[in-house]
């Protein structure tokens, strides 16, 4: 972090990687048109600080098929206005007015959107959702987006299974391990609490929680996949239909 408090993500390199993803939203609009593909679901994923390693992250990534929005990229562009647009305006005006509503609704019923920064990042997440086909990691974003069209997981583990990963990723010891864990973990409670009134740990707001000591990648991976069929994906856009 700077001094500003913003996060080290320069300007050129955010607006390369949303550039990068609306063209990848496009072409899945355009597959979709064809009926080339179906309009592929959205994972929400909330964890504690070493109890999922990235590895794991870009394999679940990789076998479901779907593109990883990391939460550094929600928090540039829900700071940029600019940036926070482009992403909405990939948006039909029917499926944004929805989404407007949407915002309403969590405003009047499930936390309060006290600055403009929570305002731009509701709207950020909410259309990353609409768009289907993403791992949301981070941000609050299983709070923000509808329960019935998101599989919301959250991964925990022990401190020493924690510490170990951290080690492994890191190269750091693991004295340092564990007060980076303890200090992570009280920053995103606190960050949750002050902006969606909620325990970042009440497990009403998951569909999934999944202690990772024991379960290997491929067994975590098919318990996602099980519960992915139980979800219905984001409805489709009318510009998604011939």
């Amino acid at each position: 972090m700077n001094k500003g408090g913003k996060m080290n993500i320069g300007s050129m390199e955010l607006s390369r990687i949303v550039e990068e993803q609306i063209r990848k939203w496009e072409i899945s609009k355009e597959r979709r048109k064809n009926r080339e593909e179906d309009h592929l679901p959205v994972v929400t994923i909330s964890r504690q600080p070493g109890s999922i390693v990235n590895e794991m992250v870009q394999r679940l990534s990789k076998e479901l098929k779907l593109d990883i929005i990391d939460s550094k990229v929600i928090h540039g562009v829900a700071e940029s206005v600019k940036m926070s647009e482009k992403v909405v305006s990939q948006l039909d005006e029917k499926t944004r007015n929805v989404l407007d509503n949407w915002i309403v609704y969590l405003k009047a019923t499930r936390f309060l959107l006290t600055d403009t920064y929570v305002y731009h990042l509701t709207k950020v997440i909410s259309s990353i959702g609409k768009q289907g086909g993403a791992i949301v990691i981070g941000r609050g974003a299983n709070l923000i987006l509808p329960p019935d069209e998101t599989l919301r997981v959250r991964f925990i583990a022990p401190m020493e299974t924690k510490a170990r990963h951290m080690v492994q990723e890191f190269g750091i010891t693991e004295e340092d391990a564990k007060q980076r864990i303890v200090l992570k973990e009280e920053e995103r409670r606190d960050s949750i609490k002050r902006y969606f009134k909620t325990n970042i740990e009440d497990p009403i707001n998951y569909d999934l929680i999944i202690n990772t000591e024991f379960l290997g990648v491929e067994n975590i991976i098919g318990v996602i996949k099980s519960a992915l069929k139980f979800k219905k994906t984001p409805s489709r856009r009318k510009d998604d239909v011939k």
